[in-house]
């Protein structure tokens, strides 16, 4: 892979210029970051799940060697370098969760999983399978997260090397999936506005939702880019940084900061920048949360309950992953694989739940 970082001579700033660092109208036009399954890798899966399924195995419980994939391993494991190392990003279309039982679909992508990484707790009930769907809760929440509503999610970045997300259903209109390259936006950012480049290597308080590790605060401050190591390390979410304002001990947010974290929103939004993509029943979207800021627009759903939309997610921690700098490593622990270990709350074990709740 060819990987170049250049220092600007007036801002004296780094670009970047590798893989990471595309644009979305480009990547429309090409077909190379999507895969559609064959009838024999539909059919390996198929023969685990119905196996695994019949036999009461717990999904906990279930490893890769009791999941085999003998031609399709070798696919993911592929598609998990080029997300980690490569463009960030892979769509695969195909996985059969129409003729699945909501238990098949779990073990499908739990078993699929276990090919890209270690399942990661996404919050603090444990939950190492999570359920995106529409719950009726507001937003405006503080403790409230925005995959848990219909609301639009705007552009931004989970806690683990890699997210994954499975479609089983999806909206009556609405929901579509956006993903830009954070690595383009500090390029467009250095380039225009080297100001407010500086101002997103400062601290920023975000929230922890309520979901505090042992000795950690109600929040935590950490820059929205982080340069290290040839990359340019991505951590954003807009929505914690506003939340955490109304937490004691957080300052107020500065008209520079403001104004800095205004200009990088208004970029996610350049139709010149980001890529726009439909999510089927049974795709299943990678992305790296170091090199990816991803969103949602807003939707409605049917009244139906069983026709609503509904993701699985997994959040994935990758031996194999790219260099980060300490502090992210001092957000919530460090799995035994050396890789940061997602939200874990003390006294609370892992679950991974089967159905929407």
């Amino acid at each position: 892979m060819t990987m170049h970082t250049t220092e600007t001579a007036a801002s004296a700033l780094p670009l970047f210029d590798n893989a990471q660092a595309w644009r979305g109208p480009e990547m429309a036009r090409r077909s190379d970051w999507i895969r559609v399954l064959s009838a024999d890798e539909v059919g390996e899966i198929d023969a685990a799940v119905f196996h695994l399924d019949a036999t009461g195995a717990e999904i906990l419980a279930i490893d890769r060697a009791m999941f085999p994939l003998p031609r399709l391993g070798a696919v993911l494991q592929a598609a998990r370098r080029e997300v980690l190392h490569g463009r960030g990003f892979q769509l695969f279309r195909g996985v059969p969760v129409q003729r699945y039982t909501p238990r098949q679909s779990a073990i499908a992508y739990w078993g699929l999983g276990l090919y890209l990484g270690e399942a990661l707790s996404q919050n603090g009930k444990g939950h190492v399978l999570g359920h995106v769907a529409n719950l009726g809760l507001n937003y405006a929440d503080p403790e409230v997260r925005g995959y848990q509503t219909n609301a639009r999610l705007p552009y931004h970045s989970d806690l683990a090397d890699m997210v994954g997300l499975l479609c089983l259903r999806t909206p009556k209109s609405g929901g579509l999936s956006s993903i830009i390259s954070s690595t383009t936006l500090w390029n467009e950012i250095v380039q225009r506005r080297p100001d407010h480049a500086r101002t997103l290597l400062e601290p920023f308080h975000y929230t922890r939702w309520g979901e505090i590790p042992e000795g950690k605060l109600a929040y935590e401050a950490i820059p929205v880019y982080a340069p290290w190591r040839g990359a340019m390390i991505a951590n954003y979410v807009r929505s914690a940084i506003v939340k955490a304002q109304a937490l004691p001990g957080v300052p107020t947010l500065t008209v520079r900061q403001i104004e800095a974290l205004d200009f990088l929103d208004s970029l996610c939004a350049d139709p010149t920048l980001h890529l726009d993509m439909c999510f089927e029943p049974g795709d299943v979207q990678l992305l790296s949360n170091h090199f990816i800021l991803h969103s949602r627009t807003a939707y409605e759903d049917w009244e139906e309950v069983d026709r609503r939309r509904h993701l699985l997610r997994l959040w994935l921690a990758c031996a194999d992953g790219p260099d980060l700098p300490p502090f992210m490593y001092e957000r919530f622990g460090v799995r035994p694989s050396g890789r940061p270990d997602g939200i874990r709350v003390p006294g609370v074990g892992l679950v991974a739940p089967v159905e929407v709740g």
